[in-house]
């Protein structure tokens, strides 16, 4: 695994240069504004490289995985364009997909020809996605999508869309629901940003107006669309998680700088540990409500670090555009996105410690 690691090293140190060392630690969660056509152009370069959707069977072990993507993290490299894609859909069609579906979107998801996003939260129905009211119906050989989704990452780049959608009248929660793939760029689908308290637009609202997509773009069978969307959400957590946590460690190197002698360094540094233990210990598990208290954990851990952070700055962190303060304030969501603390909490009651409802 040396090697390996050396071979990474190395291959990122020699073509981080020219106009991709410009782009060295830009992106990321509430930054993805930043050179997002820089950093696609390198994300394709990766592509080019076979460096991207590592984490696909047939293609890199774990550890080869988990030493790619701390090597990157360390190299500070720029915040990949398509989590969504290779990290989310790309899976689920390998797990689900037709051979057609595969055949069709996997290389391009892999080549960042088409990027995605994910149509899963509502007005009315955030964390429960169950509730979910957008509608699509089969009309001849095509579904057509009326509804809103809302939160959705980085919707304004995408070309296609994953949405969960209620496509038999009448059905509730759980029951009735399909996962269909529906492509962005045509009359029925409009994006509008939404302004966060960092002052950028990340998130969008998505409107579906009659939106169309062929018959054959839904993934399963009609109506099993809560079981392909929860299989999405178990891939959500990997070996990737270990590169964030390579970057939070950075941070909490920063903070630690500004102020030494906070007590809860101590603690947030022990906190960091526990979670890398944790991540390597459940990698080689099967996607499953485990992952919940990954996202529990390290959710909060870097609340409190932004909090940390403002203290240590005392009245600088009141300066518009620090990024500290920017890190405090986006910190904020990340207890809520991705399935808020409640809901993983409550997942871990229900489906772990197997206690009533």
């Amino acid at each position: 695994m040396e090697s390996f690691r050396r071979e990474v090293r190395e291959w990122l140190s020699a073509n981080l240069v020219g106009e991709f060392a410009e782009l060295r630690g830009l992106g990321g969660p509430g930054r993805e504004h930043e050179a997002f056509e820089g950093r696609l152009r390198w994300h394709r370069h990766l592509a080019a490289h076979g460096w991207t959707c590592l984490g696909w069977p047939g293609e890199r072990s774990v550890e080869e995985q988990v030493i790619f993507h701390e090597e990157y993290a360390e190299a500070d490299a720029p915040a990949k364009v398509d989590i969504v894609g290779e990290g989310l859909l790309g899976p689920t069609l390998i797990a689900f997909g037709t051979p057609e579906q595969k055949e069709r979107f996997l290389p391009r998801i892999k080549s960042l020809d088409e990027l995605w996003c994910q149509g899963y939260s509502e007005p009315n129905a955030g964390s429960d996605l169950a509730s979910v009211q957008t509608r699509a119906a089969l009309e001849g050989d095509r579904w057509v999508i009326n509804g809103q989704k809302i939160w959705t990452s980085n919707a304004h780049y995408s070309d296609w869309i994953f949405v969960l959608c209620r496509t038999e009248p009448g059905s509730k929660r759980h029951q009735g629901l399909s996962y269909l793939l529906v492509p962005m760029n045509q009359p029925g689908v409009e994006v509008r940003p939404i302004r966060q308290l960092t002052g950028t637009s990340e998130f969008n609202e998505v409107f579906f107006d009659n939106a169309v997509t062929a018959k054959e773009n839904v993934v399963g069978q009609p109506g099993e669309g809560w079981k392909i969307a929860m299989a999405t959400l178990g891939f959500e957590r990997g070996t990737a998680m270990l590169g964030h946590q390579v970057s939070f460690r950075r941070q909490l190197d920063a903070i630690t700088a500004l102020a030494p002698d906070d007590e809860r360094l101590t603690r947030a540094w022990l906190e960091l540990h526990v979670m890398r233990s944790h991540t390597l210990r459940t990698l080689n598990d099967e996607p499953g409500p485990e992952a919940s208290v990954l996202k529990l954990f390290w959710s909060g851990w870097h609340r409190r670090l932004g909090e940390l952070a403002m203290d240590a700055l005392g009245p600088e962190s009141m300066i518009d555009g620090n990024e500290w303060q920017r890190m405090f304030l986006f910190s904020r969501a990340e207890t809520i996105y991705g399935g808020s603390d409640e809901i993983q909490r409550e997942i871990i009651a229900h489906r772990i410690l197997g206690l009533p409802r």
